[in-house]
């Protein structure tokens, strides 16, 4: 982390931004990611958490230099992001001041059945749009979901285990400004496995009213035409 207090047009301001990506969260990724024609000010808001319009009170422009460079080298490093593949142990969320640390299990298999259903459904939709853009032919080679998608399964994963609530589909959504808040090079990793690791997550499944219903629509069609059969006998 890199600190410093500069002068402002009011007093000072003491800005700290990430030197490292290890020290930037997800949701700063995805900010970071979601505009290309970000200014210099708009990516140390992002990094630092404060508003572009106190940075712009600060008095030297020079004062920024050391910023930039920061910015600069963690722009590089962005490139390896999706090489990340370790695995945490666990992981620790500050729910309103309060620590909570949960384990990350080793299957990392999705419970209960609800925030399954709702993995499956991302991670289905997420390579679907992939394969429409690029094609079926090797898209397991060269597909990396987006930030935005990996925040959502991880949000349904770590809902229960995290708050101690019975599982809810709309509150796990909302969890995801939680998820956010974690380091981009430990929640990534996590997200990863999911896509690329657990086929029966990537694979859409015909639910069970689906195959009844298909089988009902068989069975009438298999007698309508026993029923000709019969007829014209």
């Amino acid at each position: 982390m890199i600190k410093r207090t500069l002068k402002t047009t009011t007093g000072k301001l003491t800005v700290s931004i990430p030197s490292n990506l290890s020290e930037v969260t997800i949701g700063q990724m995805i900010a970071l990611q979601g505009n290309t024609d970000l200014s210099d000010i708009d990516a140390i808001s992002i990094l630092s958490g404060i508003p572009a319009d106190q940075l712009k009170n600060i008095q030297n422009i020079d004062d920024f230099a050391a910023f930039g460079d920061t910015v600069l080298f963690l722009s590089h490093q962005i490139k390896y992001l999706h090489n990340a593949d370790d695995i945490p142990s666990t992981i620790t969320f500050n729910l309103n001041g309060d620590m909570v640390t949960v384990k990350v299990a080793r299957n990392l298999s999705v419970q209960p059945v609800g925030a399954f259903m709702a993995a499956r459904e991302i991670i289905g939709d997420e390579i679907t749009k992939h394969i429409e853009l690029h094609g079926q032919e090797n898209w397991q080679q060269y597909f990396n979901p987006s930030l935005t998608a990996c925040c959502q399964v991880l949000a349904h994963y770590f809902y229960c285990g995290a708050t101690g609530k019975p599982y809810s589909e709309y509150e796990a959504e909302e969890f995801v400004s939680e998820i956010k808040k974690l380091g981009v090079m430990e929640a990534l990793p996590i997200s990863k496995y999911f896509f690329t690791c657990y086929p029966n997550l990537s694979t859409r499944k015909t639910g069970f009213f689906q195959r009844l219903h298909r089988r009902w629509k068989n069975e009438r069609a298999y007698r309508h035409l026993k029923s000709l059969n019969t007829s014209t006998q």
